[in-house]
């Protein structure tokens, strides 16, 4: 197995000390790099692996913050500060590039190679840095159907990969077309992905606390899923020995 560095980076985002991991492959010469961005809750041991699975890939990966190294264990304290975020796309957009300015600093990343992927509330921010036309080489999001204000989708500039849970009551069918709507009259290069019976944020194995109606876990399709995303990260940022 590849021998993967991780460290700990703190830095400033959304008037919080958010606190990333980064995810470093072996070697010393620069990498294609993938931010990772967590669901609501935030980010868990989950998402810190995904960054190291990618390492292990040969990609520098960051693995985002989004409430100031808090995880939210209650539901409705959880949405309490999600939904404002999802309903502003500039502090989506601030959050984002906070955490891209960290992954372009890192001296082992390629800065004109990077992808975003994201679950959840991690990945509408990638699709918002897509929309405020950041120079992203794919972006792949899971359970993150959000669309955006009035015309900037048309400045995404890489393919753009989506998977939902087709009976996802947080990202229904009418939540489906509204987004393939958007990005097909932006002229993306777009994938919608929808996994038979499953549920919001499928790909997340179970937790020992409350969560928000309509989540569960789907472990054959979240394998899938991820197998989804490396090939968009392969197809889109190959890693060249």
């Amino acid at each position: 197995m590849t021998t993967v560095t991780t460290r700990t980076v703190e830095y400033p985002a959304d008037g919080l000390t958010m606190v990333g991991h980064l995810a470093l492959p072996a070697g010393v010469e620069r990498r294609p790099a993938v931010l990772v961005g967590p669901e609501g809750t935030g980010l868990n041991d989950f998402q810190r692996r995904r960054a190291d699975a990618l390492a292990e890939l040969g990609y520098v990966a960051l693995a985002f913050d989004l409430h100031g190294g808090r995880w939210f264990t209650d539901p409705q304290e959880m949405l309490a500060r999600v939904m404002p975020l999802l309903a502003d796309p500039d502090r989506m957009r601030g959050i984002g590039h906070a955490a891209l300015d960290v992954l372009r600093a890192e001296p082992r990343t390629d800065p004109d190679r990077i992808a975003a992927i994201g679950y959840g509330t991690g990945g509408a921010i990638a699709l918002e840095l897509g929309r405020d036309g950041v120079d992203l080489r794919a972006i792949g999001t899971v359970n993150a159907l959000t669309t955006g204000r009035p015309g900037e989708a048309a400045r995404i500039r890489c393919p753009v990969w989506a998977g939902v849970g087709s009976e996802d009551p947080i990202m229904p069918a009418g939540q489906r077309d509204a987004f393939a709507a958007e990005m097909q009259a932006a002229g993306v290069d777009w994938r919608l992905v929808v996994y038979g019976g499953a549920l919001h944020a499928f790909h997340h194995p179970p937790v020992d606390q409350p969560v928000v109606p309509g989540v569960g876990y789907h472990p054959q399709h979240a394998r899938r899923a991820w197998r989804d995303i490396v090939d968009l990260l392969a197809e889109c940022l190959p890693v060249t020995e």
